[in-house]
């Protein structure tokens, strides 16, 4: 029978059932290292998330300023421009007040234009095909008067 106690293996006396301290050190320091990254990095994580929140406020801050500047600065336009519509119309109603008058002192006068023709317009004279300041007129009493001095 001692036969078949050859046939099992013998059990090897120095198979490590415990790990060796050498092969221990280099993976704790490695774990130590990455750790210690691990926490380095969740702290700069941290710091961008407050930095974007910081900023992100900061931009809110900015656009809600520049929204109410816009806004007064539209008012502020909107106030100027119906000023000088209500300028633009008063100074229309005098002009056209004003050429009413002129229509009116020429009628009295006697110098408007043909009677078919529009009492609005007046006709502009022109010399040499330039529109200039009308210059007096001589009328035939006038050439008499001087052709007898």
């Amino acid at each position: 029978m001692a036969n078949s106690d050859s046939s099992v293996p013998p059990l090897p006396t120095t198979a490590p059932l415990v790990p060796r301290k050498e092969n221990l050190t280099p993976v704790g320091s490695k774990i130590a290292e990455l750790t210690e990254s691990r926490t380095e990095l969740l702290n700069r994580i941290q710091g961008l998330k407050q930095d974007l929140q910081n900023w992100r406020s900061k931009l809110d801050t900015q656009v809600k300023i520049y929204r109410e500047e816009l806004s007064d600065l539209k008012k502020s336009l909107n106030v100027e421009v119906d000023q000088l519509r209500s300028e633009f119309q008063e100074l229309k109603s005098t002009l056209q007040q004003q050429q009413e008058d002129v229509t009116a002192s020429l009628k009295n006068l006697g110098l408007q234009g043909n009677p078919g023709e529009d009492s609005d317009q007046i006709p502009t004279p022109k010399i040499n095909g330039k529109d200039e300041e009308p210059q007096e007129v001589s009328t035939a009493e006038d050439t008499s008067v001087k052709s007898e001095e």
